[in-house]
């Protein structure tokens, strides 16, 4: 989890058993949650639990996931605010995708059609073009580094790869079964520099991430941004929803490059 997709917006599940299968609801409520370790533990599975989730998400070739997000800020006076809204992306592996975002404070969109990466601003009718290659997952970490641009969630795109940090977790644990959105999924919490991160994974054969929970511990106020996810593993999306077409109104303006010290 790199903590900048948090400022900028997110596995093995358990293996179910036959009588998990047969009666799931009944199941769960057998199982008591695990009791937390100490700090700095790692437990393998939950290790594992993210490993799996990844190697899962990289074969997915087409998929649309919507998320319901909230997300806290701290006012100059200390207080906390909390602010909504939802980020959906439309993906075709391996280099396709559109996000739309729609929050209490901005309306972006985004798309890539392997060639050419745009970001449109339906308020202000502004859009910014560049070249662009490579698969998602490279280009969210080129427009990050070469324009400071940081696409929420898009931890989703470097799950299963070798940027997915996994390295940088100080604690995993396996809290227990939980259900999200009426779907049976393992809950899991995870610690790294400054951030405390929950992550709620669907059981069975598609280990989908299906809630987040990001908590920035260097802040006194402890905010978070919280995402829970619903996916479409079959969606139809062709060329065109990829393609940027600009209104007639619109107004190109030109990329800034990446604060300095962001490079």
């Amino acid at each position: 989890m790199n903590r900048s997709k948090f400022r900028g917006a997110i596995g093995q599940a358990a293996i179910v058993v036959a009588c998990l299968a047969a009666a799931p609801g009944a199941a769960l409520a057998q199982q008591p949650a695990t009791k937390p370790g100490p700090a700095g533990e790692i437990e393998p599975r939950a290790i594992d639990a993210l490993k799996t989730m990844g190697a899962y998400l990289r074969t997915l070739k087409t998929f649309t996931v919507r998320s319901d997000t909230t997300i806290d800020e701290v006012l100059d006076t200390g207080q906390k605010v909390q602010f909504g809204g939802t980020v959906e992306y439309r993906v075709r592996a391996p280099n396709h995708l559109r996000a739309e975002v729609d929050s209490d404070r901005k309306q972006r969109q985004f798309f890539y059609d392997g060639k050419t990466m745009t970001v449109y601003g339906p308020r202000n009718k502004y859009y910014a073009s560049v070249p662009a290659s490579g698969t998602i997952g490279e280009l969210v970490q080129a427009a990050e580094q070469k324009h400071g641009l940081e696409l929420p969630l898009s931890d989703l795109f470097l799950w299963g790869t070798d940027k997915a940090g996994l390295d940088d977790i100080k604690s995993a644990i396996y809290i227990g079964p939980a259900r999200v959105a009426g779907i049976d999924t393992d809950h899991y919490a995870y610690r790294q520099q400054d951030v405390d991160w929950q992550l709620w994974i669907e059981r069975g054969k598609t280990p989908l991430p299906r809630k987040m929970v990001i908590t920035t511990t260097q802040e006194a106020s402890q905010p978070q941004y919280v995402a829970l996810l619903k996916w479409d593993l079959a969606p139809k999306l062709d060329d065109a929803v990829f393609k940027f077409v600009p209104p007639k109104d619109a107004k190109r303006i030109a990329f800034a490059p990446a604060p300095q010290g962001q490079k």
